[in-house]
């Protein structure tokens, strides 16, 4: 591709649930690509693609809606909810031959639908992956701001290479993206796969808004479990703090025992029923911990090597690729290899 050659782009959006922002989320987003159009930084085949994982409202009769009278949008139909990040994985496999770069971006368009401008410049100076972070996260709860901070500073304690701030509002070249499908894993944590490979990365700020339709649909049971996902998908420390602490406790253990033998050489020795439960509970409680942790990495294990696709695809829609418009719902039947 020559430096002047306006880039084939696709847009990929992972959709939940979102019957109410999507048209809006879809126009705003197709007037900006318009526009880049206009500059010669997009080619006018651009396509966006809504990845419906398994909504239970109307986003798949919508998303149809949207691909007959507009030309530039399609839709995969999941058979069920398999989760956000397999979602987006949906999306980047179906158009991952069909364009020079892709973006990916949440369906609530809180994230600034301009900065694309700026991720293709970068794109086009270079870079093989341009990050959308955040500049700061006024827009989110007191509790959201103080657990995001917690995860990352424990991310980056277990050394997993993410980026604060950053979700996934990404640009992927081409050749990033055929990269990272490589990777096989089951239990998927992409703000830490893709900084991890290596290529030419840069960075776009920008401010998040407030969403304009609907409500999130990360409640803070899901952010939890997400952020075990992350910590145990990356790293092994947790099991290696396991094996300190244990250390440590031996250590106590034996110093104990030797004050107590001598307490009873001295005959010193007092009536100890409470300091007995007290170490029972305490011994107990990090057995358990350690065993949970544990437990953790094996029940990946085992989800890994039973080697199931991430997903299935039910259904998708014409467009794109159709010229004018799209048309309905084709049923079909695939899955990741």
């Amino acid at each position: 591709m020559e430096a002047c050659d306006p880039t084939k782009l696709s847009i990929v959006l992972p959709c939940y649930n979102e019957e109410a922002t999507l048209e809006y989320s879809i126009q705003t987003l197709c007037a900006t690509i318009d526009g880049l159009v206009e500059a010669r930084l997009v080619d006018g085949g651009y396509c966006v693609v809504c990845v419906d994982d398994g909504s239970t409202d109307g986003t798949w009769t919508k998303i149809c809606d949207l691909s007959k009278r507009m030309g530039h949008v399609m839709g995969l139909k999941l058979s069920r909810n398999v989760g956000h990040q397999n979602a987006i994985i949906a999306g980047l496999e179906h158009v991952a031959r069909q364009c020079d770069a892709v973006v990916t971006m949440d369906a609530d368009l809180q994230d600034d639908v301009e900065s694309i401008k700026e991720m293709m410049l970068k794109y086009r100076d270079g870079a093989d992956i341009v990050l959308g972070v955040r500049r700061n996260r006024k827009s989110d709860s007191w509790i959201k701001r103080h657990t995001a901070q917690l995860f990352y500073g424990l991310m980056k304690n277990t050394r997993t290479p993410v980026v604060p701030n950053h979700a996934e509002y990404r640009l992927m070249s081409r050749r990033a993206v055929e990269c990272f499908l490589q990777y096989g894993e089951r239990n998927v944590f992409l703000r830490g796969i893709i900084p991890s490979m290596g290529f030419r990365t840069a960075t776009v700020y920008y401010d998040r808004a407030a969403r304009k339709y609907g409500k999130s649909k990360y409640p803070m049971a899901q952010m939890l479990n997400f952020a075990a996902e992350g910590i145990t998908s990356f790293s092994i420390r947790p099991i290696r703090l396991i094996f300190f602490v244990g250390l440590v406790s031996l250590f106590l253990t034996v110093s104990v025992g030797i004050y107590v033998l001598v307490a009873i050489l001295l005959g010193r020795t007092y009536p100890g029923w409470a300091s007995l439960i007290l170490s029972v509970w305490f011994i107990g409680s990090l057995v358990l911990v350690a065993l949970g942790i544990i437990g953790e990495y094996v029940g990946k294990i085992y989800l890994e090597v039973k080697h199931r696709p991430r997903y299935f695809v039910e259904a998708t829609t014409a467009g794109c690729n159709s010229g004018e418009g799209g048309g309905g719902a084709e049923e079909i039947a695939g899955h990741t290899k």
